[in-house]
């Protein structure tokens, strides 16, 4: 049940995005769904993947090269999901800034533990 509430809390972070940044389009709430979706199963699955191939240039930047790698995975997902587009990179590595914060605030804020 957690996962479900997990993945509606990302998609509507997701949905709430074009509302803040105009280089972002959501055509509707269920293109948030799925995006999230993808958007979840790429981090799961590419994203490690990434990580330890980039571990050299993550080092010497201080971990700031982790940003890249979470605009390019935001890009990717909306290259994969029609109905959810993003400009360019910069719009997706601030993007996926805002999605961040967003979601990690809905979530303290739905799921506290008790």
């Amino acid at each position: 049940m957690r996962l479900l509430i997990i993945w509606a809390i990302n998609a509507a972070a997701l949905f709430a995005l074009p509302f803040l940044m105009s280089s972002i389009r959501i055509d509707g709430f269920g293109t948030a769904i799925i995006a999230a979706l993808v958007l979840g199963l790429i981090n799961a699955l590419i994203r490690p993947i990434l990580v330890l191939l980039t571990l050299p240039a993550t080092l010497l930047t201080l971990g700031l090269f982790i940003f890249v790698i979470n605009a390019l995975m935001f890009w990717a997902a909306s290259e994969l999901v029609s109905g959810f587009h993003v400009a360019g990179f910069w719009s997706a590595f601030f993007g996926a800034i805002v999605y961040s914060v967003i979601s990690w605030v809905l979530s303290s804020l739905l799921l506290q533990e008790k």
